[in-house]
């Protein structure tokens, strides 16, 4: 699959405001590095020039493996970054974590196209964030008819592209209400986050847990804590290729047992290594000198994000330490306001991670299917909520009424 050549298009607003220019990049080489960035801000390492390019330069998301870049800029009379946004140009729904696969089924058993389609996201990489940047110090009005001609210059593209449907994945809260205001279809999801609640120390977070819950989660160390492992937190420039090496066979490990393919190449790793700093911190095993397990994560402004695991040893508990209970303690040891696990898993609710909502939004250009879709949004949005209210009855905190 090749993508369009950088272009720019006038972009016309259905406000009846002036249009607005808007220009199409086929790769993060070809937009400057300070300009996105001063855009992406700080929130969310991920949306950062740095990752992204990690993850085109590295092969990971490419035209190749199914991920062509279409990003959006726009730009003052002077060159200088108003507004941006990631996009990509793609031909399955692989490395997304926004199911659309039985969209694409009805819709082709129907006889319709579902695929080449746009999605706007982080490939491979289920958290939350900006998604329609605008650069700080804009003023609200002026903020919102950026995102806002963003939303619709991806539907524009999508309409002279002639794909099916137009895709935004994991943006914030704010940015999924402005698109459902601007026509796109609203989904709801779920992933579980630990909240740092001014803990100073592990212990005084096990103190709002039940009993039951304490105790478990202190049995659960403590196995580990016997095991013959040298578990520590490396950062930025204390991850070497020494780490890397064993790390991607981990990775591979766990991505092939449950997906059957690793989304990911050995070179991305180096790269946000090399490029991301500070951001990266990497939970890393040892046992007797053998590296045997790691838990990539990054860090935003006030939160820290799980990302990639795997292990080449079956330690009982050892996945919960280290991609749970350390990810709580390097998030109280530097302040950050919560951790993101990553997608799926109830099971982190009885270690302290808690429902929380992700969002999505969606623009289908087909009516007949658009209808049904927003039907089914319907019902899932429903269903969602009551599973989230279910979950959160789980929760491990003590209830007033508990005094152990």
């Amino acid at each position: 699959m090749t993508g369009v050549q950088t272009c720019a298009l006038p972009i016309s607003m259905p406000d009846g405001r002036e249009a607005i220019t808007v220009r199409v990049a086929g790769s993060l080489a070809e937009v400057d590095a300070a300009g996105w960035d001063a855009c992406a801000g700080t929130e969310s390492p991920f949306v950062r020039h740095a990752f992204l390019s990690a993850l085109e330069d590295s092969g990971s998301a490419t035209a190749e493996t199914g991920w062509a870049a279409q990003h959006l800029v726009i730009e003052d009379e002077a060159g200088g970054y108003l507004a941006v946004a990631p996009m990509y140009l793609k031909n399955h729904s692989y490395g997304e974590y926004v199911f659309d696969w039985g969209w694409a089924e009805a819709y082709e058993r129907a006889g319709g196209r579902y695929y080449p389609k746009l999605i706007c996201a982080v490939p491979c990489t289920p958290t939350k964030g900006p998604r329609l940047m605008v650069r700080p110090g804009t003023s609200t009005d002026q903020t919102e008819h950026l995102q806002a001609t963003l939303a619709s210059a991806m539907v524009q593209v999508a309409e002279r592209m002639k794909v099916s449907s137009v895709h935004i994945n994991f943006p914030n809260e704010a940015e999924w209400k402005l698109m459902g205001d601007v026509g796109y279809l609203q989904r709801q999801g779920q992933q579980f986050h630990w909240e740092n609640q001014g803990y100073e120390t592990f212990d005084d977070f096990l103190t709002q847990l039940s009993s039951r819950k304490r105790k478990n989660i202190k049995k659960e160390r403590a196995r580990v804590k016997e095991m013959p492992l040298d578990i520590q937190a490396l950062r930025g420039a204390e991850i070497t290729e020494a780490h890397w090496h064993p790390f991607y066979g981990f990775y591979c490990n766990t991505t092939d047992r449950k997906w059957g393919e690793s989304y990911l190449t050995r070179e991305f790793f180096s790269l946000i290594g090399e490029r991301c700093g500070d951001d990266v911190v990497l939970i890393y095993g040892v046992a007797e000198g053998t590296p045997v397990c790691g838990a990539l994560n990054l860090v935003g402004s006030d939160t820290l994000y799980g990302r990639n695991w795997g292990s080449a040893a079956n330690f009982k508990f050892l996945h919960f330490e280290v991609c749970y209970y350390r990810a709580i303690d390097f998030a109280i040891e530097h302040g950050l306001s919560r951790v993101e696990a990553g997608a799926q898993g109830p099971h982190k609710i009885q270690r302290g991670y808690l429902p929380s909502p992700t969002y999505s939004a969606h623009w289908i250009a087909d009516p007949g299917l658009r209808d049904a879709i927003a039907r089914f949004l319907d019902d899932e949005r429903q269903g969602i909520e009551h599973e989230m209210t279910i979950n959160t009855r789980h929760s491990p905190f003590r209830q007033d009424n508990d005094a152990n």
